[in-house]
């Protein structure tokens, strides 16, 4: 992965004429890094990776994304690829070969922990939500009650309901999420 990354680097950052110096000065990260994580190397942080993807003007997820094999209905575990970062705390995976025509969304979460004392502010969208943890404790608030979940519990409710999650513990969470409507379907994009 080191090396698909690293090589999805060099070949964006050569194609904006764009030098070791430059992207060096525009990221924050040393031009010696940079060559040892062009040349496969070495491994990057989410965090110095999305500076990168800053300067080379795309997506967190570009470097993550794969070749897809869409005649198949099977997903393999190599195939699955980071669909959407936030806040570098969250990582979300799509768990379906052809999400766009679908009426589910399927997405394995991993949700790192969580350092503050910000309060956690609950949003609402339509259609349904299941979650199902795998790993971790996930702490989910609906409708201003907060509900801790382990390994193998799982919650199933009308996303219209206040919500959202938060990892409180030091321990990586992950889970399963299904959401309806499948937000990414050709017809929900008009």
């Amino acid at each position: 992965m080191n090396k698909d990354i690293g090589k999805k680097i060099k070949t964006l950052r050569q194609s904006k004429a764009m030098t070791l110096k430059v992207l060096s000065e525009k990221s924050g990260l040393s031009i010696g890094f940079l060559s040892q994580l062009e040349r496969g190397l070495t491994s990057v942080a989410i965090d110095c990776l999305e500076n990168i993807a800053s300067v080379l003007d795309v997506e967190l997820t570009y470097f993550f994304s794969r070749q897809k094999n869409n005649d198949s209905v099977i997903m393999k575990s190599y195939e699955q690829e980071v669909s959407q970062v936030v806040n570098s705390k969250v990582v979300y995976y799509h768990l379906s070969q052809n999400i766009d025509d679908k009426v589910m969304l399927p997405k394995l979460v991993n949700v790192l922990p969580y350092e503050g004392d910000e309060e956690v502010t609950e949003y609402s969208h339509e259609g349904e939500e299941f979650i199902y943890v795998l790993e971790g404790i996930l702490t989910l608030y609906v409708n201003n009650r907060k509900y801790v979940l382990h390994p193998e519990d799982c919650v199933h409710f009308n996303s219209s309901l206040n919500h959202n999650w938060v990892n409180h513990t030091n321990k990586n969470v992950k889970m399963l999420v299904v959401n309806t409507p499948n937000f990414l379907k050709k017809d929900n994009l008009k």
